[in-house]
């Protein structure tokens, strides 16, 4: 079998690493810092563009591991096995189980109208995400993210780190500035957690967004679960 791998996730290059010679790793390439692990980088052009590439390059599967809001990625994926009849399998995570103290909002706009005049708020959304909390003036943002954001907001400033997160650290960063409220993705995993227990314990409000709606196909949780998939799709 021959499995195009759209990553974007540790669980991808988990994933590839398992199906050796059998899977090809595909990334956007919106983080600079190269993989070990050898990958193609890039937009297909859309749903038709990634139909030509699957077909040219003679892949018999896809596999969407992206972000779970890599939602124009996700559609795109579905379009194209659609129009090629080609199988196809969502590995995701799951998303982390609701708290109660979490105020919950459906997209970023929303929980930027959320955040309080007067705010310092820890942006956890990513560098592509700052948009809706530029216009902002009346917060303090601290934006943290792996490449340095091209517009981040004014009032605030930028921190560089990349996941695994401490509890220590996550402690550390919301004493030291001050920290009222934190904006995060429902990404889920553990990489990323220890930002949550920190908010709890330190008394921040916590904006959590929810998950895009993707397309309806057969997904997964574990890279156990998708390298099944495969070897079933070679029987």
């Amino acid at each position: 079998m021959k499995i195009l791998v759209l990553g974007g996730t540790a669980e991808a290059r988990q994933l590839v690493a398992a199906l050796g010679d059998a899977a090809t790793l595909s990334l956007a390439g919106l983080t600079r810092t190269p993989l070990s692990m050898p990958h193609r980088v890039g937009g297909f052009g859309g749903a038709g563009g990634l139909a030509a590439f699957l077909q040219r390059e003679g892949f018999e599967g896809i596999i969407d591991a992206t972000h779970p809001f890599a939602a124009r990625m996700s559609r795109n994926a579905f379009e194209a096995a659609a129009a090629l009849g080609m199988p196809l399998l969502r590995l995701e995570r799951p998303a982390w189980p609701k708290e109660p103290a979490w105020l919950e909002v459906d997209d970023l706009v929303a929980a930027a109208k959320a955040l309080p005049a007067g705010a310092r708020v820890f942006l956890t959304v990513g560098s592509l995400s700052l948009g809706a909390f530029v216009a902002r003036d009346d917060i303090w943002c601290l934006s943290r993210s792996i490449e340095a954001p091209a517009h981040p907001p004014a009032n605030g400033e930028v921190l560089l780190q990349r996941p695994p997160f401490t509890m220590q650290n996550e402690l550390a960063i919301m004493s030291r500035h001050k920290i009222t409220h934190m904006v995060s993705k429902n990404a889920g995993g553990a990489a990323t957690r220890a930002k949550l227990e920190a908010a709890l314990q330190s008394g921040v409000q916590v904006i959590m967004v929810k998950r895009p709606r993707l397309p309806a196909v057969l997904t997964v949780e574990t890279v156990a679960e998708a390298v099944k998939w495969v070897e079933n799709l070679g029987e």
